[in-house]
C-alpha cells in the first residue's frame, strides 16, 4: 500500500556547507524563486527577464507547485496573475492543490480553489486532494476543503481506498477522528477487501483501532477481507498481540447483552451498584441483629448504643447516596443532530484562537455524539455519552463520576469510610467485653468464631467495603487537591494540554491546594475557562 502514496519531491535546491549547515539557497530560476518564497527575484525573472510561470522544468514541476507546497499565499497569487495555470498536471497527474494538501498549505490552497482550482482533481492513482491529506495527517487543512470546499471526504482512489483507508493505515487519530465525527464510512473495502480497520490493526496502530472500533459496530470487527482474515486476525499474524487483544474485547464487549432493564445504573447499563446495594444491606442487617441486638453479648451501654445507632443512620445515608449517585446525571453533554447543513457545520469557520469550547485539540471532536466537546471531557465507551470533566466509569454505582456528581460520589465514599469504621469498632468492642473466661486449652480466636458467627461475618464484609471505600477516597481526595481526574491521571502522556514546555507533565487547572479543594467544596467542580497557565497547542487521543 505504500508504495502507492503520493510522492512529492523536497526542494533540491537547498545547499549545505562541508560541516552540514544550511546556507543560503541558491535562487536561480523561478521555481526556486517560488519555492523558497522570494517574491523579488520571482518578480525579476518574470517582469525583467521574461520568463513564463507558466511552463514545467525538466521534472514536469510548474512554479505554482513549489509555491503551493510551502504556503506562500501571495507567490500563488501573483503567478495566477501571470498567466499561472491553477490545475496544471505534472507528470504523476499532481495539481498545485495535491502538493498544498502535502503540508496543509491552507492559505496557497484558498488561493487556488478562489481561482478555479478543482478540489476533487484526480492524480494518475486516482488521488485527490483529501486523500493526500489523510496520507500526511494535514487534519486542518482536510477540515478546511470538506467544510470550505464541500470535497467529498469518503470518494475511494484507484485502489479503492478512502481518506479514512489511508488516516487508518497512517495511524493519524487526529484525522480519524475528523472523517469518523463527518460520518464517514468504516465499512468500504478496497480491491483487496480491507477496511480502514483493517489497515489499522496491520499496522498496529492501537489508538488507531480503539477509535475505529468504538465508533463502529460489530460488522467493521468481523468483516473479513480478500484472503478471509479479520482485522483481529491480521493483528495476531502481524504480531501485534495487544491489538489482537484489544480488538477480540470489543467484539466481546459489543456481542453482549447485558444492559438489563433491573440494572439500576443510568439507561439500564449493566454494572455493580446492584450488588454493592444488596452487600451493603446485609452488612446493615448483621450489624443490628449481631453486633447491637445479639442476645449472647453484653447489654449494650449508652455510649456504645449511641456510636451503633449512628453507625446505622449513617449506613442508610449511604444507601440513599449511593442510589443518587447512581441515578444523577454525570454531566453527560447535549449530542449534536449528525447531517448538518453547510450552515449549521460545527466545524465551518472555526477560530482557533478564539472559542469557548474549541481549544485547537482535533480529539475535543466526538466521532460518535457529534459534537464538539470541552477540553476535559471524554466519551464513555459503556454509557455512550460524552461527561463533562470525565473522572472515570464506576462500575459499583453503575454510572460515570464526571462534573455535576462527582461531590456526591467523594461524599458516599466519606459516609461509606465512617460507616464501616464505626460498625467495626463497635463491633470489636462488643466482642471483646462479652467473651468471658476461657477454659484450658481453648484460644480467644477459636471461641469468638464458634460463638459469634454473626459479628465475625460483618467485620469480614465491613473490612473490605472499608478497605475499597477508603483506598478511593484517598485517590479522590489526593487528585482534588491538584485539580486532576483519574482519567488524566490515567492518560496524561496522550493529552498535549498536560505537558508543559520542557514537555514534562504539568496541569494547567491546577491552582493550588487551597483553591481547587475550596472551589470543589463549594460548587462540585473546578471553572475550567480559569487556567493556571496558558496550554500548548495539544495533541490527544
Amino acid at each position: 500500500m505504500a508504495s502507492s502514496e503520493i510522492e512529492i519531491v523536497s526542494d533540491s535546491n537547498e545547499l549545505k556547507t562541508s560541516d552540514g549547515n544550511p546556507t543560503e539557497p541558491r535562487v536561480v530560476d523561478v521555481f526556486s524563486a517560488a519555492a523558497y518564497g522570494d517574491f523579488d527575484k520571482l518578480r525579476k525573472f518574470v517582469q525583467n527577464d521574461g520568463v513564463s510561470v507558466s511552463q514545467s522544468d525538466g521534472n514536469g514541476y510548474y512554479p505554482l507547485q513549489w509555491a503551493a507546497l510551502n504556503n506562500f499565499a501571495d507567490i500563488v497569487q501573483y503567478i495566477v496573475e501571470r498567466g499561472g495555470e491553477v490545475n496544471a498536471k505534472d507528470n504523476a497527474g499532481q495539481t498545485a492543490l495535491h502538493w498544498a494538501a502535502v503540508r496543509g498549505s491552507i492559505a496557497a490552497a484558498d488561493v487556488l480553489l478562489q481561482n478555479g482550482g478543482r478540489v476533487e482533481a484526480a492524480d494518475i492513482n486516482g488521488y485527490r486532494a483529501v486523500h493526500v491529506a489523510a496520507q500526511y495527517g494535514q487534519t486542518a487543512f482536510l477540515n478546511y476543503v470538506i467544510a470550505q470546499h464541500h470535497a467529498d471526504f469518503d470518494v475511494p482512489d484507484n485502489d479503492g481506498r478512502t481518506p479514512l483507508h489511508w488516516a487508518a493505515y497512517k495511524g493519524f487519530t487526529d484525522t480519524i477522528r475528523l472523517l469518523l465525527f463527518r460520518d464517514a464510512s468504516q465499512g468500504k473495502q478496497d480491491k483487496e477487501g480491507c477496511t480502514p480497520l483493517h489497515w489499522a490493526a496491520l499496522r498496529g496502530h492501537l489508538e488507531a483501532c480503539s477509535l475505529l472500533a468504538h465508533a463502529g459496530s460489530k460488522e467493521e470487527l468481523v468483516v473479513k477481507d480478500k484472503a478471509g482474515k479479520t482485522p483481529v486476525e491480521l493483528a495476531s499474524d502481524k504480531g501485534h498481540r495487544h491489538i489482537a487483544l484489544f480488538l477480540s474485547n470489543a467484539l466481546r464487549s459489543q456481542s453482549k447483552q447485558w444492559h438489563h432493564k433491573i440494572c439500576c445504573g443510568h439507561d439500564g447499563k449493566f454494572g455493580y451498584a446492584p450488588f454493592l446495594f444488596s452487600l451493603m444491606v446485609i452488612s446493615l442487617i448483621l450489624f443490628t441483629g449481631c453486633v447491637l441486638f445479639a442476645p449472647n453479648l453484653t447489654k449494650v451501654t449508652a455510649t456504645v448504643g449511641l456510636w451503633g445507632w449512628t453507625g446505622v443512620s449513617l449506613a442508610v445515608a449511604s444507601l440513599i447516596m449511593l442510589t443518587h449517585c447512581s441515578s444523577k446525571d454525570p454531566g453527560y453533554i447535549e449530542t449534536g443532530t449528525g447531517n448538518q447543513s453547510d450552515a449549521e457545520d460545527p466545524l465551518l469557520n472555526i477560530d482557533l484562537n478564539n472559542n469557548s469550547t474549541w481549544n485547537g485539540n482535533w480529539s475535543q471532536l466526538c466521532p460518535t455524539c457529534k459534537i464538539i466537546r470541552p477540553v476535559r471531557s471524554k466519551h464513555c465507551a459503556v454509557c455512550k455519552r460524552c461527561v463533562e470533566q470525565f473522572d472515570h466509569h464506576c462500575p459499583w454505582i453503575s454510572n460515570c463520576v464526571g462534573k455535576r456528581n462527582k461531590r456526591d460520589f467523594v461524599t458516599f465514599l466519606v459516609m461509606g469510610t465512617l460507616t464501616t469504621s464505626i460498625g467495626g469498632m463497635v463491633a470489636i468492642q462488643r466482642i471483646w467485653t462479652s467473651v468471658p473466661a476461657l477454659s484450658t486449652g481453648e484460644t480467644w480466636t477459636h471461641h469468638v468464631i464458634f460463638e459469634y458467627p454473626g459479628v465475625i461475618a460483618f467485620l469480614v464484609l465491613d473490612a473490605a467495603i472499608f478497605f475499597a471505600a477508603t483506598t478511593l477516597l484517598a485517590v479522590q481526595a489526593y487528585q482534588i487537591a491538584r485539580n486532576v481526574t483519574t482519567n488524566e491521571v490515567a492518560n496524561s502522556m496522550r493529552y498535549g494540554y498536560l505537558r508543559g514546555p520542557d514537555g514534562r507533565f504539568r496541569n494547567p487547572y491546577n491552582h493550588g491546594c487551597w483553591k481547587n479543594c475550596s472551589d470543589f467544596l463549594i460548587h462540585g467542580h473546578t471553572d475550567d475557562d480559569e487556567i493556571a497557565w496558558p496550554p500548548l497547542q495539544q495533541i490527544a487521543s
